[in-house]
């Protein structure tokens, strides 16, 4: 009978993908790359990783990230999520507000599953088509008019708003024309232009 072995553990491996992600891997990632729990217990006890959530660890001495606390929620949702709302806002320049929490958008599916959420994550569920949807560094988010048409459906200040489709229309990143649901919700506080 021939016995399974995992891989040798494979340093390199795991700061290849740890890199890419602002330092931040999960459980299954260093698995794949020859580190067992214990394994990764042993480098947590020795310093050279910390964990940051239940599954979801950071090397220590990789530089700080301007995104971790992303990366860490979108690893959290196995990669399949996409930053929105708010967070969307935020991370486009949007809007002077820096959101208290942090907004996801996953998948339809996940909406049936049981999920322990990490404290200061807000999930949202929808399927967004990848046209609808950008990157900034490591982490996707949604792009400019998805994100100004989530926000203006969710109801947010209508302050905030207008600001972000002010924002969005002079930085040429959207047109008036495509803004009708923006415009159809900042109407009875005196549309876009305010």
């Amino acid at each position: 009978m021939v016995r399974k072995t995992s891989p040798e553990p494979a340093w390199q491996s795991l700061y290849d993908v740890a890199a890419a992600q602002e330092g931040v891997f999960t459980t299954r990632q260093a698995a794949a790359a020859g580190y067992s729990a214990p394994l990764l217990a042993h480098h947590q006890k020795a310093g050279r990783i910390t964990r940051i959530q239940r599954g979801i660890y950071r090397l220590v001495h990789f530089p700080p990230g301007d995104h971790e606390d992303l990366v860490a929620a979108w690893l959290w949702a196995d990669a399949v999520g996409v930053f929105s709302h708010q967070t969307a806002l935020s991370l486009h320049g949007l809007s002077d507000a820096l959101p208290a929490k942090i907004h996801l958008l996953l998948p339809l599916g996940w909406k049936q599953r049981r999920l322990r959420v990490p404290r200061g994550l807000v999930l949202h569920f929808a399927d967004v088509a990848t046209t609808a949807r950008t990157w900034i560094g490591a982490v996707p988010m949604t792009a400019v008019l998805r994100t100004l048409t989530d926000c203006a459906q969710a109801g947010i200040a209508p302050d905030l708003l207008r600001q972000a489709a002010r924002q969005a229309l002079t930085r040429g990143l959207v047109t008036k024309s495509e803004l009708k649901e923006v415009e159809r919700v900042l109407r009875p506080f005196g549309g876009v232009k305010g």
